[in-house]
């Protein structure tokens, strides 16, 4: 009796040691290159293409009007733009909103968003992205154009401080 209990200790213990070495080698993988995108600006109606900002450290941020989570994480938003704009870095916010151009433009206007808002008329761009299961959700590319960091949910000013200071290097 006592040797099967040994037994499954050690199996548990090898699952566990399995599991947390899976986790690492996702963690240690090479960063996913950055899908190539053009959408409408919410502004003027006009193609933003993802190569216009080759060479830049990018904050793509996939919110709606309506979500709680997105509005608080704004202002961080705006403050980063202000901030990091100068060192090569942007953010663009991608309106996953149904409601069209008009009300995102209107929303961006009266949060004085100061960063490219792109309207994604379909789930594509999300797709290419590996799938946006909620909102906010943002992803931090590097001046190479890989995707560094995924964020799922609303995320902290001083956290994204902290990992875009650790890209900007």
């Amino acid at each position: 009796m006592q040797v099967i209990k040994s037994m499954a200790a050690k199996a548990r213990i090898l699952t566990v040691t399995l599991v947390l070495f899976g986790l690492m080698a996702g963690v240690a993988q090479a960063a996913t290159k950055m899908p190539a995108f053009a959408l409408p600006s919410v502004k003027d109606g006009s193609m933003v293409r993802s190569s216009a900002y080759q060479g830049q450290a990018m904050l793509i941020n996939f919110f709606a009007t309506w979500c709680p989570p997105c509005r608080k994480e704004i202002p961080s938003l705006i403050q980063l733009q202000k901030e990091y704009g100068p060192k090569g870095f942007t953010v663009i916010g991608i309106s996953t909103d149904q409601g069209g151009v008009s009300l995102v433009d209107k929303f961006a206007q009266k949060m004085e968003i100061n960063y490219p808002v792109l309207l994604s008329d379909s789930e594509a761009v999300p797709r290419a992205f590996g799938g946006i299961l909620g909102i906010p959700t943002s992803f931090l590319v590097n001046k190479e154009g890989n995707i560094v960091k995924r964020y799922d949910g609303y995320v902290d000013h001083e956290t994204l401080v902290n990992d875009l200071n650790a890209i900007l290097k």
